[in-house]
């Protein structure tokens, strides 16, 4: 009997970063789930890549059990929602703090559970989590995000000491900078693009394919953390 293709599921799904994973993830000829509140929006990505889309929020315990009772246990698993809050300390609304928190950081200690349960049974597996410059340092008028991406490393380091050694590879990734995006940005970002000039900010594509090169390592050798970031970017 032939075996299946190695499936890699996206949390949080969305153009980006999220889109570029899928297409490379496709051309590796690997099967796609893509998860995401709204999957309307990724018609024309599953349309490209033959991905199956599946309604679910991430933060709800009950979404994301029905996520993985509808599909395969995945051999990848990149958890990429986040959520973000700016503004003096003072003057925060603490309805979007905890908004960010949920999203950031307890949306994937639940979608780690759900994927490690099965992956435990099969002896196998990759968790992805995508942290960003937040997640190292804090940044003034700007403590919810780091306090969000803070505690998903924090979760990524202890799943991997505890699950690293049962053959999952966990695995977090430092985005330091800003992101390119071909569609839809906002004239501050196609601003801050252009001030950094060629290249100053991250190609999903690129990213993507790191993360792939970190998937294929061998167990002997495998990465926790990879920092990422464009090379006009400050440490």
């Amino acid at each position: 009997m032939q075996s299946r293709a190695e499936l890699a599921l996206i949390v949080g799904a969305g153009s980006g970063l999220s889109a570029s994973l899928a297409r490379k993830c496709a051309a590796a000829g690997m099967r796609v789930a893509l998860a995401a509140r709204h999957v309307g929006k990724l018609d024309p990505l599953v349309a490209e890549t033959h991905a199956r889309a599946v309604a679910c929020d991430a933060a709800d315990a009950a979404q994301v059990e029905a996520l993985f009772a509808t599909i395969d246990t995945p051999d990848l698993v990149v958890y990429n929602p986040s959520y973000r809050v700016r503004g003096p300390f003072l003057e925060l609304d603490r309805a979007e703090v905890l908004k960010t928190m949920i999203v950031s950081a307890y949306g994937g200690f639940l979608v780690a559970q759900a994927a490690l349960k099965r992956m435990v049974e099969r002896g196998r597996g990759a968790l992805f989590f995508t942290g960003a410059s937040a997640s190292v340092k804090g940044y003034a008028e700007s403590a919810p995000f780091a306090m969000g991406k803070f505690a998903l490393r924090a979760l990524a380091q202890s799943l991997a000491r505890e699950f690293g050694p049962r053959n999952i590879h966990v695995a977090h990734f430092v985005i330091d900078g800003g992101i390119e995006r071909s569609g839809g940005a906002s004239n501050e970002e196609m601003r801050r693009a252009a001030a950094r000039g060629q290249d100053g900010m991250l190609d999903p594509d690129a990213i993507a394919e790191t993360y792939l090169a970190v998937y294929r390592q061998h167990r002997s050798a495998w990465a926790f953390e990879v920092d990422l970031r464009p090379w006009v970017e400050k440490f």
